[in-house]
């Protein structure tokens, strides 16, 4: 399965949950952009402490501002 259709699968699904369940007082909606990239399994660790302190952590740093250090550290998709 593709990386387009997974996510376009779990978006719709939790979509779906989201609203039947009522979690929020209005419609939710995904973005139409996604950002997705690969991390070795040696890495699991790290990313799941990432995920699991990612709330107080943007406290600190804006998503923004942490995309923009992916991107220029890795040099990864477009920018000006």
């Amino acid at each position: 399965m593709s990386i387009s259709k997974a996510m376009h699968l779990i978006k719709g699904e939790s979509s779906f949950w989201i609203n039947k369940q009522k979690i929020t007082p209005y419609t939710f909606e995904w973005a139409d952009e996604y950002f997705a990239v690969s991390v070795s399994e040696s890495m699991l660790d790290k990313v799941r402490f990432y995920i699991s302190s990612q709330e107080e952590h943007h406290k600190k740093v804006t998503f923004d501002q942490e995309y923009e250090e992916f991107v220029r550290k890795y040099y990864f998709g477009s920018h000006g």
